[in-house]
């Protein structure tokens, strides 16, 4: 070959590395371009940066706590168990576990599980436990689980939520939607006779504020739930307020005022008045076919039975889903109802007694409750 082919050759290859040599230089400088492609790339990080990067997105599994009644399991470990696996199978960690006690029914429980992160707060217990947790929850944003362990179950009869099953129950807690609904609220004046004051220097009795969900009572309905027994209530569920029902049906009436959103006052001789921010009873009653759980009102009902005729009256009423137009079952619906009374009854909510009443004021918190409802099929 020429002399002269050679030296093409040579200074040929001899660019070709002065090429590359310079360009991997420039990109060692910048590190934002590929040094034979020119496009732009990004460093590699190091390896170790890999694991630390994953260990923080990787989010802890979310967590639920149930606040449970005791009382009402033979075998709560067992219970526990089965919620924990049910838990772990749809990727829950395993719940946060609170116990409810006669000082506290509930609601310091709820609150100390908001404070551990829970994402839902599950009330395991009778409609008192549900009250005493929701109280908790109220103006939260953590939603109310319902799991069936009482007698009524009544907020979950009226959310059409699982009342047969705690897997059921729990499948819903755990999977469903939340749904904002509004919470029943009463003020009740302290109940001195009337026209008697608090004695000279000593300030009245502060009003008692509280809530529930389902219905408040006054009257026949309050004194069915006082004297109901637990034990009865174990043996033969929905019956035992029957029972007792037949038994105080012929208690005394008493008169009533009431103001319905600030109006007149119309006077009433009644055996009972009901309050509620839903309808629904057990065994498929609506008391309130109009009442809804997130309308913004509260229904009253004032009944007015005379003997075993006048209650025979009532149950028709009941059962027929009739309410106006009817001497002996007065309904009335408003923002706000006040009720004065002629001497002191004993007041339910939601199947608790707190104590007695001669004046009280209800209305409903909008929109202030959250509850976990199941999916729409």
């Amino acid at each position: 070959m020429p002399d002269n082919v050679w030296w093409w050759v040579a200074g040929a290859v001899i660019l070709v590395v002065a090429i590359v040599v310079i360009a991997t230089m420039a990109n060692q400088e910048t590190g934002d371009y590929d040094a034979l492609t020119g496009r732009r790339r990004r460093r590699r990080p190091p390896r170790d940066a890999f694991g630390e990067r994953d260990e923080v997105e990787e989010a802890p599994p979310k967590r639920l706590a149930v606040v449970v009644n005791p009382t009402k399991f033979a075998d709560l470990n067992a219970v526990r168990a089965n919620v924990t696996a049910v838990c772990a199978a749809h990727g829950w960690g395993p719940p946060f576990w609170f116990e409810t006690t006669v000082e506290d029914p509930g609601g310091g429980q709820a609150r100390a599980a908001i404070a551990e992160g829970a994402a839902v707060v599950c009330a395991l217990g009778g409609d008192g436990t549900v009250r005493n947790v929701a109280n908790a929850l109220i103006g939260s944003e953590v939603p109310l689980g319902l799991l069936p362990a009482g007698t009524g179950n009544l907020l979950a009869r009226n959310l059409d939520l699982p009342i047969d099953s705690l897997e059921r129950a729990l499948f819903v807690a755990l999977t469903g939607q939340n749904k904002t609904v509004d919470v029943g609220r009463v003020v009740i004046d302290p109940a001195l006779p009337e026209g008697h004051e608090a004695p000279e220097g000593e300030a009245p009795p502060a009003p008692i504020v509280d809530h529930f969900l389902v219905m408040a009572g006054l009257g026949f309905d309050a004194t069915v739930m006082a004297d109901t027994d637990e034990a009865l209530k174990q043996k033969v569920g929905m019956a035992a307020y029957i029972v007792t029902g037949l038994r105080n049906m012929h208690g005394p009436q008493f008169k009533v005022r009431v103001s319905v959103d600030g109006g007149i006052e119309f006077t009433r001789r009644i055996k009972s008045v009901l309050l509620g921010n839903c309808g629904k009873l057990f065994g498929g009653l609506v008391l309130m076919p109009d009442s809804k759980i997130d309308d913004g009102l509260i229904d009253a009902v004032l009944l007015s039975p005379k003997g075993i005729v006048g209650w025979t009256g009532v149950a028709a009423r009941v059962l027929s889903r009739q309410r106006k137009g009817h001497p002996i079952v007065d309904h009335h619906t408003g923002t706000e109802i006040r009720i004065r009374l002629d001497r002191p009854q004993e007041i339910q909510l939601d199947g608790d007694i707190i104590g007695t009443a001669r004046n009280l004021t209800t209305s409903v918190v909008p929109k202030s409750l959250v509850v976990r409802v199941a999916q729409p099929s």
